[in-house]
Parts: C-alpha cells; sequence; structure tokens
C-alpha cells in the first residue's frame, strides 16, 4: 500500500509547478486551482505538469494566466466566450494528451468543474500542505531519521466540513431579487450536483429578500467560485448577484 510519502513524491512536480505559481505572484487560491485544472487534463503522466518545470518565469506566467481565465470564465452565464488557451493547448499536445482547446473546456464544463473539485478534495489535500512537504524536505536532507507520519499508509477518504465552511453569502441589487431555485438551477445546470440548498433572508411584509446563502458539496466548490478573489459577481437571468465566503455572524442564516 502507498504511503503518504510515496503520495507526495508522485505530486511533487505538481507540488514545484504550485509553486512556481505562487512565486511569480499568483493569489494560492488561483495557484492551487490552477495546479488542480492542469492534473484533471492529464490525471494519469503528469506530462503537461513536468514540461511546465522547464518554462521560464514569463511562460509559467502565461499558463497561470490561461488557467485561471479558464476558471473565471466557467462561473459566467457564457462560457461560450472562454478566451483562446495556446500555452495549454500546447503543453496537452506536447504531454501526448491530444487537442484540448477553449472550446472543449466550455462544452464540458460540469465535467471540468467537478473533475478539479474532486483533485482538490482528494490528492489537494497532499498537494497543498506546506506542513507535510516541509517534513519531507527533512527527510530528503537526511538531517532526520524516519518520519512516522510519512510512512503511514495513504488512504484519500471524504471529508465532510461544516457547513459555515462550504458556504457563500450572496447579496442581490436593490429591486432585483433571485429566486431560490434559480440560485438553484444555475449551477446545478453549469456544474452539476454541486448544491445542497440555498437559504434566502426572512422578510416580512412581502418584502424582497437582499441576501441569501448557498451551501455546497464541497468547500472546493467555493474555492472555484472566488478562485482568490474576495467577491464576484455572477449574472443569472440578467440580474446581477454577489458572492462572497460566508463568515458566520449571529444574526446570519
Amino acid at each position: 500500500m502507498a504511503t503518504v510519502r510515496d503520495m507526495l513524491y508522485f505530486y511533487c512536480d505538481a507540488r514545484n509547478v504550485y509553486e512556481r505559481f505562487v512565486a511569480i505572484g499568483s493569489h494560492p487560491e488561483q495557484a492551487r486551482n490552477a495546479v488542480a485544472l492542469l492534473l484533471w487534463l492529464d490525471p494519469a503522466d503528469h506530462q503537461a505538469i513536468r514540461h511546465l518545470l522547464s518554462l521560464n518565469p514569463a511562460a509559467i506566467g502565461i499558463v497561470a494566466g490561461e488557467a485561471n481565465s479558464i476558471l473565471d470564465c466557467l462561473r459566467q452565464q457564457q462560457t461560450q466566450m472562454l478566451p483562446p488557451i495556446p500555452f495549454i493547448s500546447a503543453l496537452c499536445q506536447e504531454g501526448g494528451i491530444g487537442e484540448i482547446d477553449a472550446a472543449f473546456l466550455a462544452f464540458n464544463q460540469d465535467l471540468v468543474v467537478r473533475g478539479v473539485a474532486d483533485i482538490l478534495d482528494g490528492a489537494g489535500a497532499l498537494i497543498f500542505d506546506d506542513r507535510l512537504y516541509r517534513l519531507l524536505r527533512r527527510y530528503q536532507t537526511g538531517l532526520v531519521g524516519r518520519l512516522p507520519e510519512l510512512e503511514v499508509p495513504y488512504t484519500w477518504r471524504p471529508v465532510t466540513v461544516p457547513e459555515d465552511c462550504r458556504s457563500m453569502f450572496v447579496t442581490f441589487s436593490k429591486g432585483q431579487p433571485i429566486e431560490r431555485q434559480e440560485i438553484f438551477d444555475y449551477f446545478r445546470q453549469k456544474w452539476g450536483d454541486c448544491i445542497v440548498r440555498v437559504l434566502m433572508e426572512k422578510t416580512t411584509g412581502g418584502a424582497p429578500p437582499m441576501y441569501g446563502r448557498i451551501i455546497f458539496k464541497s468547500e472546493a466548490f467555493v474555492s472555484l467560485v472566488l478562485n482568490g478573489e474576495p467577491l464576484v459577481k455572477i449574472t443569472i437571468a440578467q440580474r446581477q448577484i454577489w458572492l462572497r465566503k460566508y463568515i458566520p455572524r449571529p444574526q446570519n442564516i
């Protein structure tokens, strides 16, 4: 059975790419999402990831920009406007994956988002764990002996985090409320079965709600909606809503 150390070694190239994205100024959340996207495109051999390691910082920045522009567009209503991704397409072809372009990603957006979310929830727990990689590097120096934490068998088990950690706070423009079902249908049609439920402000006298809360099935979906931004705007049925990470307060729903 593979150990935690074995898995850290297996994903070492992905970790190095993540660190290079951060080094050129990417937000850590954007860097995580970009690496997860590249791993989804090449889940077996990671050839695209390996080719990235030989690129200069300017090229790394272009790839990071392409990946994040894809993820930003995937949350929007009109995904047919996905930008071209020549560097990522070239990396995929170089790695023997085949032709990957913006049209393919737009057509398969539900598979893309759920696949990236699965990586963030699964292997991402190792790839983006700074502490585990510090332990691995200490072990590699030979200055420390066996580290039991690295030698335990690796078993992936989905961890259910509290609802507050996988929730988003949503606000509406005055006079332009969105129905609960509209929000649910928007994400379900784009990303598949990703939402547990949508809560709305309780009002009196027939006043429309001004805010609500979306509870996703996984914390990864919150990360993919925000992609490193504190606040994002999407349009549902020609009405704008704003989303941010949910922070519990006594008066919130």
